[in-house]
C-alpha cells in the first residue's frame, strides 16, 4: 500500500534507513564503547560500569568461550539469567566470539526448559546459581557440553555483593541437587582466565545469525525465530531514528524492568540504549515494586518501558505519585494492550503521555512505534517504521480499504529469516517475496496511525457476524466494578460460537446480570457475552500478556 504514514512523520525521522552501517552487532558494541568510554553504561544496586570496562569484560569472557572451552563459530549458547550486568556481559562476549544467543526464561517449568534448550541444540548454558538445581537433572536430555554459573551480586563489590546474593538465596530457594557429569565453570573465573587469553578475530557477516529468539505465539509450541545480525542492526537503526526528535546520545537513563530474555526489553533497552550511548538500569525482579519505586526515585530517567500490568502496579503505590517525572521522555508499553484507564491515570500522575508499540519477535521486534509529539495517547499503536512496509489483506490475500479491518502483512529488514528447524505448524507465513503475515487483525486511518483490532485466530463468529474479543473487553473494561476481563469463542449449537468472558473484579458485589446489562448499552445483541464467569485472577505470562488458551 501506498506509505500515507510518512507524512505524518517527526520532521527528524527519514523515510529510510541504512541497516548496512555497521558488519555486525558485536562492532557495533565496540565502536559505542570507545565512542562512549568514560560514560555510565550499567547500573545495578547503584554500582555503575562504564562502557570501557564493560568493553573489556565481554572481550575476556569472549576470549574464554573461543580459546578456552573452544566454541566454534555458529554455536548455540543458552542465557538463562535475569536482568543483571553478567546478562549484558555475556550477550556481546557470545556475539563477540562469533556464536548465537538464545534466551531461556528462568521461569521455564522443566519440559519447557529442555525442549527449548534440546531443540536449539545449545552447547553452552550461562545460569544464574539459584537457578541451576531446577534443571541439573535434565541437561542429559540437551546438548549441553558446559555450565557457567554466576552470583547475583557477583559484579557488585563487597559487601553489596554478599548482602545481594543472601538475598537471592533467600527468596529464590531451590532444592540443592547434584549432577556429577555437570562440572559448573564460575563465571567471575572465566573472565579472569579470558583476560590472560588471546581473543581472535571472527569475521562475522551480516546474515550470519545473532539470535535464535523462541517465542510461544498462539499456539503454545515454542519456535525459534532466526534473527540475523543484519535484522537486529536494521531494528536499531529503525529506533534509533525514530527517538532522535527526542533522546541525545550520550544523555540518557534507561529503566529495564521488563526481562530481557523478552526481544521487545532486548532490543530497546539491550542494544539501542547501546546505540544511543545511554546509561541501562537493570532491574532483576520488577514484581518488587518497592525496590523499582526506589531505583526510580533515585535514577533521573528518560525512558521506562512496561506493560499493563507493571503501570497500574506502580500508579497504585502512593511513594510513585511523589516522584520526580521531569526528565521521563518515553513511557512505552508492549506485549499487551494497555488500558485506557490505565493511560489516563498515568498522565495524571505524571503529566506524561504513556504510549503504545507494536511488534513480534519475528520482527525483531519492533514494526510500529508512537511520534513524540502527540497531544493525547489514542488507541493506536504508532505509525510503521522508516524502511518498514505494511498491508493489510482479507482471507483471500486482497487489500483492504482505508479504515477497513484486515490481516496486518509485514515486510522489512527487520523481519526475520525464518523459523529453526521448524517443518510444520508455523506461527506466522513468510511470502516468497518476503511479506510477514502476523495473524493480527488491524486497520489503519487516513494519517497511517495502525490500531490493531485482535487476534485472527481469535475471531468470533456469531451466526455469521464477526466479532472482535478485544471491542467486547474494552466495553467490559470499563465498568468500574471490574478489575480485568478476557473474552473468547466458544462452540454454539445455535449460533456456531458464543461470546464467553472472564471477568475479575474490582467490586465483590458485581454481579452477571448488572454486567450484562450494561454491556447492553454499548454493544449490539450478538456482541453480547453469552456467559459471564468472575475468576480471582486471569492466566497471564511473565510479561502479564492473556493466556487465553488456557481460559476455557
Amino acid at each position: 500500500m501506498e506509505k500515507i504514514w510518512l507524512n505524518r512523520y517527526q520532521q527528524q525521522v527519514p523515510a529510510e534507513i541504512n541497516s548496512d552501517i555497521y558488519q555486525s552487532l558485536d562492532r557495533l558494541f565496540t565502536e559505542a564503547c570507545e565512542k562512549f568510554h568514560s560514560l555510565p553504561a550499567l547500573s545495578f544496586f547503584q554500582q555503575t560500569i562504564s562502557y570501557e570496562q564493560w568493553a573489556d569484560l565481554s572481550r575476556s569472557l569472549a576470549a574464554y568461550l573461543q580459546q578456552q572451552l573452544k566454541l566454534s563459530k555458529g554455536t548455540k549458547v543458552a542465557l538463562m539469567l535475569p536482568n543483571c550486568p553478567q546478562y549484558m556481559i555475556s550477550i556481546f562476549a557470545i556475539l563477540r566470539a562469533g556464536l548465537v544467543v538464545t534466551n531461556v526464561n528462568p521461569f521455564y517449568t522443566l519440559p519447557e526448559f529442555v525442549q527449548q534448550v534440546d531443540h536449539s541444540q545449545a552447547e553452552l548454558l550461562i545460569i544464574l546459581s539459584n537457578f541451576l538445581p531446577n534443571v541439573i537433572q535434565s541437561l542429559t536430555k540437551t546438548r549441553i557440553k558446559y555450565v557457567i554459573t554466576t552470583h547475583l551480586g557477583d559484579m557488585l563489590t563487597w559487601p553489596r555483593s554478599w548482602l545481594i546474593n543472601i538475598s537471592a538465596d533467600w527468596l529464590i530457594k531451590n532444592q540443592k541437587q547434584k549432577n556429577s557429569a555437570v562440572h559448573p565453570i564460575d563465571f567471575l573465573a572465566a573472565i579472569k582466565m579470558g583476560r590472560k587469553l588471546t581473543l581472535s578475530t571472527i569475521v562475522t557477516k551480516r546474515e550470519d545469525l545473532a539470535f535464535l529468539q523462541y517465542t510461544g505465539g498462539t499456539t503454545g509450541v515454542p519456535k525459534g525465530a532466526m534473527l540475523t545480525h543484519r535484522n537486529m542492526l536494521a531494528n536499531i537503526e529503525q529506533l534509533t531514528a525514530w527517538v532522535r526528535p527526542i533522546l541525545c546520545e550520550g544523555q540518557e537513563t534507561f529503566i529495564t524492568a521488563l526481562p530481557l530474555y523478552h526481544i521487545f526489553s532486548l532490543m530497546v533497552n539491550g542494544l539501542m540504549c547501546v546505540r544511543l550511548g545511554g546509561k541501562n538500569c537493570l532491574i532483576p525482579d520488577a514484581r518488587n515494586i518497592k525496590q523499582l519505586i526506589q531505583v526510580l526515585a533515585n535514577t533521573p530517567f528518560s525512558t521506562l518501558l512496561g506493560v499493563n500490568t507493571l503501570f497500574k502496579a506502580l500508579l497504585r503505590h502512593r511513594t510513585f505519585t511523589k516522584l520526580d517525572f521531569s526528565s521521563l521522555k518515553i513511557a512505552l508499553g508492549g506485549g499487551a494492550p494497555i488500558q485506557s484507564t490505565v493511560k489516563i491515570c498515568w498522565k495524571q500522575i505524571t503529566g506524561k503521555l504513556l504510549l503504545e508499540g507494536y511488534g513480534l519477535t519475528e520482527a525483531s521486534p519492533v514494526v510500529c512505534a508512537p511520534p513524540w509529539d502527540l497531544v493525547v495517547a489514542g488507541d493506536h499503536v504508532g505509525l510503521p517504521l522508516p524502511s518498514t512496509d505494511i498491508r493489510l489483506c482479507d482471507d483471500k490475500k486482497n487489500e483492504v480499504k482505508i479504515g477497513e479491518i484486515g490481516e496486518l502483512w509485514v515486510k522489512g529488514p527487520q523481519v526475520m529469516r525464518n523459523y529453526w528447524m521448524q517443518a510444520a505448524d508455523v506461527e506466522y507465513e513468510l511470502t516468497p517475496d518476503g511479506w510477514l503475515l502476523t495473524g493480527d487483525l488491524a486497520r489503519i486511518d487516513q494519517q497511517g496511525f495502525v490500531f490493531i483490532v485482535g487476534r485472527k485466530k481469535e475471531l468470533i463468529l456469531v451466526s455469521g457476524f464477526n466479532v472482535y474479543p478485544e471491542e467486547v473487553e474494552h466495553v467490559i473494561q470499563q465498568n468500574p466494578k471490574v478489575k480485568e476481563v478476557a473474552v473468547i469463542g466458544v462452540p454454539s449449537n445455535k449460533t456456531g460460537e458464543a461470546i464467553k468472558a472472564f471477568v475479575v473484579r474490582a467490586d465483590e458485589s458485581l454481579t452477571a446480570e448488572e454486567l450484562l446489562d450494561y454491556c447492553r448499552s454499548a454493544l449490539t445483541a450478538y456482541k453480547l457475552p453469552h456467559d459471564i464467569t468472575f475468576l480471582n485472577h486471569l492466566p497471564k505470562s511473565m510479561l502479564g500478556k492473556v493466556l487465553k488458551k488456557d481460559l476455557h
